[in-house]
């Protein structure tokens, strides 16, 4: 029918401008073609037609929890950050890395200063050359990122049997749905069902597309042992370290929030006196009676 040949020559004619709003402006003002290119891309996501994985029967569709730090005045719950950061580390860190996080930024939010030094210390990075012109290792300081488990992509593929594990930093928004998403396939691995086949070293996870992931299952009940004594069930391991993931991909989310009640607070006593002035400037005229004589 024409119905979704226009639909087509739509999204192509939207997928067009896009690319040339990025190539024309991107010279002039990085902010309105990022806006532009972010219109014109909502445009074709509204106008295409479903991506096959969301008609696939074998992926369901993560549902929308509760987390209360994405309130509008609401904060990160910074005891999740510390057992979310213990469950990297004890868990994740093992073949997951986070490179965009520095200890220095965890200072006040999962851990102090100290602690965060006295974990540094234990781990060895490379650095260098020295004077002699050769690479040396030392102990890591607080400007130093989170440590990685590979040196290397090849090296990460060949420990996980060709399967590359990737990096955390953004995984909450490179994902749809990404918090819900990342919490529902931690907790999701389940037997498969009947005459549904598992090929050697995958697992099977509805929430994964295709349902068979490499990844086994990360979480187990009592896995960690928490400092603060919450029982480390799965659910909460899982709760916890999205928490975390959150924070890794917004850290400045909590400060944004305070900016933007700060703005508001301001605008709104702007706008009560320029209201005031318009009110006090205007009553003259407002006021006037004007009479004709002859």
């Amino acid at each position: 029918t024409a119905w979704p040949r226009l639909l087509g020559g739509l999204s192509l004619f939207l997928g067009t401008m896009a690319q040339q709003l990025k190539t024309v402006f991107a010279r002039y003002n990085k902010g309105i073609a990022l806006a532009a290119a972010s219109t014109a891309t909502a445009g074709i996501t509204l106008l295409s037609p479903a991506a096959p994985s969301a008609k696939c029967d074998d992926v369901l569709h993560a549902p929308t929890l509760p987390w209360e730090h994405m309130g509008l005045l609401s904060s990160y719950d910074c005891a999740s950050l510390r057992r979310g950061f213990q469950v990297y580390r004890q868990v994740c860190a093992t073949c997951h890395s986070i490179e965009r996080i520095h200890y220095r930024e965890l200072v006040g939010v999962t851990h102090s200063t100290e602690e965060l030094v006295e974990m540094a210390s234990e781990v060895e990075v490379v650095d260098g050359p020295n004077d002699e012109g050769e690479m040396f290792e030392r102990p890591a300081k607080l400007t130093d990122p989170l440590p990685r488990p590979y040196e290397n992509e090849e090296q990460g593929r060949l420990a996980n049997g060709g399967a590359y594990p990737p990096d955390l930093s953004l995984m909450v928004k490179a994902r749809h749905s990404g918090q819900d998403y990342l919490f529902s396939l931690l907790t999701g691995y389940c037997d498969p069902p009947a005459g549904k086949d598992v090929m050697p070293g995958l697992y099977y996870n509805p929430y994964f597309p295709g349902g068979m992931i490499a990844m086994p299952p990360p979480l187990n009940d009592d896995g960690v042992e928490y400092e603060d004594g919450t029982p480390a069930t799965i659910s909460q391991q899982a709760r916890d370290v999205v928490q975390f993931l959150n924070w890794c991909a917004e850290p400045e989310a909590d400060g944004r929030k305070k900016d933007a009640f700060t703005y508001m607070m301001v605008l709104g006593m702007t706008a009560l006196v320029t209201g005031y002035y318009k009110r006090f400037r205007w009553s003259i005229l407002k006021t006037r009676s004007i009479s004709y004589v002859k």
